[in-house]
């Protein structure tokens, strides 16, 4: 048992404890409280906070925020995604299936994330915001049976003592760094690919419904010589007159633990500014940046009454750097193996429930994220993809077939070809 627990009074006994009100936790605690269940949902900050993210949703994401039943009216829709590298442009529109609507989203994370949080409030969850999670509390088998938090002020500083909150099943959705699942003995996965990406606001003049992505990262250095940089950048146009500019790469690349990419990014977007007339929206703040944990890379992704969703359990695609659609699928998933468990007359029973989500997750995006991190690997030296690019670019048909698999945009038993390969690659790769 965590020797905190005696320090602390006992805040709140619940059924269900989720740490972190991200898209993943919120969605988390909105489906279970759906499903009838008491959930207290812990923030550290006040809503609305900023996070790092391109913001940008696509047509799986839109599907998730669909099924969870949150209104978008008035969100900025995107038809599709503009690709350019190689001296060629490409527009392409999202795929429409039955699986998948056909438009995505651009939504700003302090927006977003504060919606989502709201919804699972209106579902009937405990939001407590301002309480940080410092410590699980255990029992003598090692099971987590809750959490220590200390309420604190807005620049988090603690404001009274620490308090504990007791549940059966914990939910960590606290982000990459996972205090909780570090706490307990899951360190990330070296053999998972990493990424980082950059990105600040900036007001434009040029109104767009697509979402925009430079395959090829060039920049100049002080003597004005253009520069290929390993990574991708991005424009995501914001309702607004603002656009998410960012960039991002992988640690695949050997100039990874080198680079300064906040600088990168700025000589990047001097570079581009003849298109878009960039001007950094300095009330938004400055360039920041933060850590992509790809494809699973923290397991068990349950075990002894602890479960990770979203970023604590490495849910980002390997192929785009998204998380928050595969945040709100775990939270679906999850959520709903928790509630079967809870209805188990046993804990037996109900152990053997939860012990499930490990392959329930895999079964979903296992062999797709092994695709995604073989994909990272290969893309790892910049002139592999100047060289992909500048030759795969100007075939559209294979450009729309990239698009659907970087995506994740197959519709399961689709009978196009590219369903069918995409389907059936991911099939046969082993899991993440």
């Amino acid at each position: 048992m965590s020797s905190a627990e005696s320090t602390g009074s006992v805040a709140h006994r619940a059924d269900v404890i989720v740490v972190g009100a991200g898209p993943g936790g919120s969605a988390t605690a909105a489906y279970l409280a759906d499903h009838g269940l008491d959930v207290v949902l812990l923030e550290k900050s006040a809503f609305p906070r900023d996070k790092i993210c391109g913001d940008g949703l696509t047509p799986r994401a839109t599907k998730e925020l669909i099924s969870l039943g949150v209104d978008t009216t008035g969100w900025q829709r995107t038809k599709g995604l503009r690709i350019k590298g190689g001296g060629h442009t490409l527009q392409l529109d999202w795929p429409e299936n039955d699986a998948f609507p056909g438009y995505g989203m651009v939504r700003t994370r302090a927006m977003l994330d504060e919606t989502l949080a709201r919804h699972a409030e209106r579902k009937g969850a405990l939001l407590q915001e301002r309480t940080s999670v410092t410590e699980p509390v255990r029992d003598g088998s090692g099971r987590v049976v809750g959490v220590v938090a200390k309420r604190v002020d807005g620049q988090g500083r603690a404001t009274g003592e620490k308090v504990s909150y007791r549940a059966p099943v914990v939910i960590a959705s606290d982000g990459v760094s996972s205090r909780l699942a570090t706490a307990v003995g899951r360190p990330k996965r070296e053999d998972r690919v990493m990424g980082v990406a950059v990105r600040a606001y900036y007001r434009t003049p040029r109104r767009d419904d697509y979402m925009e992505s430079h395959l090829e990262l060039w920049t100049r250095d002080d003597a004005g010589k253009r520069i290929l940089m390993p990574g991708y950048g991005w424009l995501f146009p914001l309702e607004d007159g603002r656009t998410n500019v960012g960039l991002g790469t992988l640690d695949t690349t050997s100039a990874f633990q080198k680079t300064d990419y906040k600088d990168v990014m700025r000589r990047w977007v001097a570079d581009i500014d003849a298109d878009w007339h960039l001007e950094h929206d300095e009330a938004s703040g400055p360039i920041r940046g933060a850590a992509l944990p790809m494809g699973f890379n923290r397991a068990p992704l349950y075990a002894d009454g602890l479960m990770l969703v979203g970023d604590s359990g490495g849910m980002v695609n390997p192929f785009n750097g998204e998380g928050i659609d595969y945040a709100l699928e775990a939270a679906r998933l999850g959520a709903e193996l928790v509630a079967q468990a809870m209805a188990r007359p046993s804990d037996v029973e109900r152990e053997r429930v939860l012990a499930a989500y490990p392959k329930v997750m895999k079964d979903q995006l296992g062999g797709y994220f092994t695709l995604g991190r073989w994909f990272a690997h290969a893309i790892g030296n910049p002139e592999v993809m100047r060289l992909a690019t500048k030759y795969g670019l100007p075939r559209t048909t294979m450009m729309r077939f990239l698009l659907k698999i970087m995506a994740n945009l197959a519709e399961p038993g689709g009978k196009g070809a590219g369903d069918r390969i995409i389907n059936g690659l991911s099939r046969i790769a082993p899991s993440a």
